[in-house]
């Protein structure tokens, strides 16, 4: 939709041809129940958007489903997202996207706590007494095989941060492929801290395209990246 003005917009979201994003961070046991409703009512009405879909959009420039797409994202890593949030996607037909922070998930079990107070990540009491809190590379390459795994940097880190060879290679480079390696699959996507979108640096943005991803997701948008 980028470059359209306002009619084509409101024209579009009058035909159904948008997708909506809903962004989620930790899922424990106890908000499982609340979950498993607010999706089911995004499955009754919205179509679940895979990343075949989204190549064919860009393809073609046509929207191939019927209905507006949905796609719920599921931020950092947290263990508690590979037990609660991917079954109950699965139990609803949805795909969804899992940005994870890849050095929180290489992070030994003991130091994840330090780890993500020092990194901006937010732990919920009811899970603070347990050993671990980032889910394992088998839970990512068990997720991997219906869900979209992509990173969200490696420490999750600000762009304005990242300078050096040494911080493009921690931060973009090792993260794909960290990711593909336990998936088996393309790592299409990645997202900084705070969301910031493809084209607010060019030089970031040039590590980012050179690394071979195909879309930076945004606090606003999903972009396809020339």
């Amino acid at each position: 939709m980028t470059g359209n003005g306002f009619a084509q917009h409101r024209a579009a979201l009058r035909e159904g041809r948008y997708v909506r994003v809903v962004n989620y961070h930790n899922t424990p046991e106890s908000m499982a129940d609340a979950l498993r409703h607010e999706l089911a009512g995004y499955a009754a009405s919205f179509d679940s958007v895979t990343l075949e879909h989204l190549d064919a959009f860009y393809a073609t420039g046509r929207w191939p489903l019927e209905r507006p797409g949905f796609i719920p994202v599921f931020y950092e890593g947290y263990l508690n997202n590979a037990t609660v949030a991917a079954p109950i996607c699965d139990e609803l037909g949805l795909v969804a996207w899992f940005p994870i922070i890849t050095r929180f998930l290489d992070c030994p079990v003991p130091e994840q706590r330090a780890f993500a107070e020092a990194h901006d990540i937010t732990l919920v009491e009811e899970e603070l007494s347990r050993d671990r809190l980032a889910m394992t590379w088998d839970d990512v390459a068990e997720i991997g095989q219906r869900h979209v795994v992509v990173p969200h940097t490696g420490s999750h880190e600000e762009i304005g941060r990242v300078r050096t060879a040494e911080d493009v290679e921690r931060e973009i480079v090792r993260p794909r492929r960290d990711v593909e390696r336990a998936t088996g699959r393309e790592a299409p996507a990645f997202v900084w801290l705070r969301g910031t979108e493809y084209g607010t640096s060019p030089v970031q943005d040039g590590w980012v395209r050179d690394t071979g991803y195909r879309y930076q997701i945004s606090n606003t948008m999903i972009q396809r990246i020339a």
